[in-house]
This record gives C-alpha cells, sequence and structure tokens, in this order.
C-alpha cells in the first residue's frame, strides 16, 4: 500500500492543524494505522494509532487529550486532529500502516508501510 500525506504547515502555539493521509494500492480496512514524528536528531516517535475498524485507538502520552485520529475507510484516509498544538510538537509526521499488527500501538519497525511524511512547525 502507498500512503501520501497532506496538511501539515505552520501553526502558533495553542492553535489547531490537522494532517490526513491517502492510501492506495491496497485494501485499506485491512491495515492498523498511525501516526509517528520525528524531530531532526532524535528517533521516530509514535504518536496514535487506529484499528482496523477505527473503534479502537492509542496515543503517546503527549498526545492524549490533544490530539485525535481517525479514519475513514470509504475514502481511504485516515486523518490526526491536533489541538492545542505546543512547539515541542514540531516535528515530521508520518503516516503509517500495517496489515498484521495486533492491537494499535507499534514501535516503528512494527509498522512496514510509511508515507513521505509532512511537517509540523508549531510557533511560540
Amino acid at each position: 500500500v502507498q500512503l501520501q500525506a497532506f496538511g501539515g504547515g505552520l501553526v502558533q502555539a495553542g492553535g489547531s492543524l490537522s494532517v490526513s493521509c491517502a492510501a492506495s494500492g491496497g485494501t485499506f480496512r485491512n491495515y492498523v494505522m498511525g501516526w509517528f514524528r520525528q524531530v531532526p536528531g532524535k528517533e521516530r516517535e509514535f504518536v496514535a494509532g487506529i484499528s482496523r475498524g477505527g473503534g479502537s485507538t492509542d496515543y503517546a502520552d503527549s498526545a492524549k487529550g490533544r490530539f485525535t485520529i481517525y479514519r475513514d475507510n470509504a475514502k481511504n484516509t485516515v486523518y490526526l486532529q491536533m489541538h492545542g498544538l505546543r512547539p515541542e510538537d514540531t516535528a515530521v509526521y508520518y503516516c503509517v500502516g500495517d496489515k498484521f499488527l495486533r492491537g494499535t500501538r507499534g514501535s516503528s519497525s512494527e509498522f512496514e508501510y510509511w508515507g513521505q511524511g509532512t511537517l509540523v512547525t508549531v510557533s511560540s
């Protein structure tokens, strides 16, 4: 499956931003989907994950209460809605997917498919 992320940009601290990821080339509903982020010089960090049907989600502690992941299987798209953004949320955000993952959280090596990343910059 191919993943393409959209929607990054510049936002002020406290603001909101949504990113989306369109999938093609596979049966989208068969994939656990998620988002990771990466700051230069640091490892990729799990942000959020969502089950194949969308009924279960999981979040990094840093994202809980501020970010929402959801998916539209009819549109082959997964979204990450971010509120209350902080400068430390600045990163490249990657859409990820895996057909065989159990649960809704995994390490970066457990997700087989990665999008190209979209930059989110939060100014203070």
